[in-house]
């Protein structure tokens, strides 16, 4: 089945107090898309953000960002006041997230929406916490005690807490029981205004991609709660983490520091743990795709402590019985490899063997260097094409910046008249490509320069900030991108 869908960060949306959320706009996002014959919405890990204010790095895989609970419809239960929302700052430029100013924000508006609330006698809250106690009970009391010990990583908590010894775990439930109530209160209502986004997407015919990185953060509740899934020692401390080996891109390769998976103890658990987690992802989501699915095969150990990634190697990953598992559990389930990077031949079978489609990035394929199967004429249907992703320039400001020789190739190759058409001309062959699935960011359709950049790898600044500009999605884009839908059979 040949279809398209748009890359749109929640985050990105357009609207009032500071950040993208399950407000209005993001209705009329869907409305938008639906005119412009598209099938898919494909958004960014919904997590709570911590440092950095990545997705790929949240408190917790199941909970979901506070931050993306819509205020508008908190007034409407008359849980907060429009007044009371105005009065704070969100930041000076729309276009742009300032987490700082979001943060203050929500800290004090949704204490205050939660304590009007009596959410203690709603019965549907009730049910929310029962159905949600296999992560919520942990995610709650991490973050309430996470607070009353000033915001550090359970890493360095006192060890009783740190250790979870049952009388500190105890001692903390008693004593912070409002403040774990508040968690689970930003989590029902998160839960229930995302499921009523969702259930308006899926009746106007479109399915939700939602993202999952491999790893989870080594300050997350899902570490803490559950240190035996991991490879820490009996401190609770990493013995080694996550990254990528140097390679053309940085000479000494890439340190990630999420906690690497025990992957002996998950296999005597039948993969109890990533069943939970997959099957919670499709409660969410209608598509899961999974980020750095290359891990699975074999990842880099690199010791704790070290300053790079220099000085790691590779180790044998779950491979086929983690993703048999999942499908005897769960049956058969949309799920999309992230598949890029250097793969070996080990790697191509493995996503072969599952039959989940691999991701192909036109960009990638202008490199006049090396032979590259990212060139439109070579993809398989069972793939998913985009011209970039989040991780990638936007594909104006990428078409700018090419040295002469790609460029040259990509001239030639697009059949390209006139510089200003390159952003087109991409979007047109990935729409032409044999791939059964074509998405495209938000920013290409646009044609927006690297002010719209997502995310720029192993940097820290400007990453995750961007917002769309109000108004930008207008009546012309929907026709022109519909007519691409008629054209190429989408």
């Amino acid at each position: 089945m040949r279809r398209s869908g748009i890359l749109m960060p929640v985050s990105s949306i357009p609207g009032g107090y500071g950040i993208g959320s399950f407000s209005k706009e993001s209705y009329k996002f869907v409305d938008f898309l639906k005119k412009a014959n598209q099938k898919i919405w494909q958004i960014l890990p919904l997590g709570p953000t911590g440092y950095g204010d990545s997705p790929y790095q949240s408190f917790s895989t199941f909970a979901g960002n506070p931050y993306f609970i819509d205020l508008d419809q908190l007034i409407e239960e008359g849980l907060l006041t429009k007044e009371e929302c105005d009065e704070f700052s969100y930041g000076e430029n729309e276009c742009s997230v300032d987490y700082a100013a979001v943060y203050n924000s929500r800290k004090v508006l949704l204490k205050k929406a939660y304590e009007r609330s009596d959410i203690a006698s709603c019965e549907a809250f009730a049910e929310f916490v029962r159905e949600n106690q296999f992560w919520l009970e942990d995610y709650a009391l991490y973050m309430a005690v996470k607070d009353e010990l000033g915001g550090c990583s359970w890493t360095s908590w006192d060890e009783d807490i740190k250790l979870r010894k049952p009388e500190s775990v105890a001692f903390y439930r008693e004593k912070l029981q409002k403040e774990i109530e508040y968690y689970k209160f930003q989590q029902y209502y998160f839960l229930k205004q995302w499921m009523k986004l969702k259930a308006y997407a899926n009746e106007n015919g479109i399915e939700i991609i939602g993202d999952i990185p491999i790893y989870v953060s080594l300050d997350s509740a899902d570490t803490w709660a559950n240190p035996e899934l991991f490879q820490l020692d009996e401190n609770c401390n990493p013995k080694a983490v996550a990254g990528c080996p140097p390679d053309a891109f940085s000479a000494t390769g890439q340190l990630w520091g999420n906690p690497l998976y025990t992957w002996e103890y998950h296999k005597e658990t039948g993969y109890d743990w990533w069943i939970k987690r997959i099957g919670y992802c499709f409660k969410l989501y209608d598509i899961v795709r999974i980020d750095h699915f290359r891990g699975f095969d074999e990842y880099y150990s690199i010791p704790y402590g070290e300053p790079t990634a220099m000085n790691g190697h590779w180790e044998k990953g779950p491979g086929m019985n983690l993703f048999n598992a999942i499908k005897e559990k769960l049956g058969d389930r949309q799920i999309i490899a992230e598949d890029l990077g250097f793969l070996t031949d080990t790697v191509i079978q493995l996503v072969k063997d599952t039959g989940y489609p691999g991701m192909k990035i036109v960009q990638f394929g202008f490199d006049s260097r090396e032979e590259s199967e990212y060139l439109p004429h070579s993809y398989i249907r069972n793939s998913v094409v985009y011209t970039g992703t989040h991780d990638n320039d936007t594909t104006k400001h990428w078409y700018e910046v090419l040295d002469e020789q790609d460029k040259k190739m990509a001239v030639e190759y697009m059949n390209l008249k006139d510089d200003a058409d390159a952003c087109k001309e991409m979007i047109r062959m990935a729409y032409a490509s044999v791939s059964d699935t074509c998405i495209i960011p938000i920013q290409d359709f646009l044609e927006l320069g690297d002010e719209a950049r997502i995310n720029t790898p192993s940097t820290l600044g400007k990453n995750w900030t961007w917002r769309m500009e109000a108004g930008a999605l207008t009546d012309e884009l929907a026709t022109r991108i519909r007519e691409l839908v008629r054209i190429y059979k989408r």
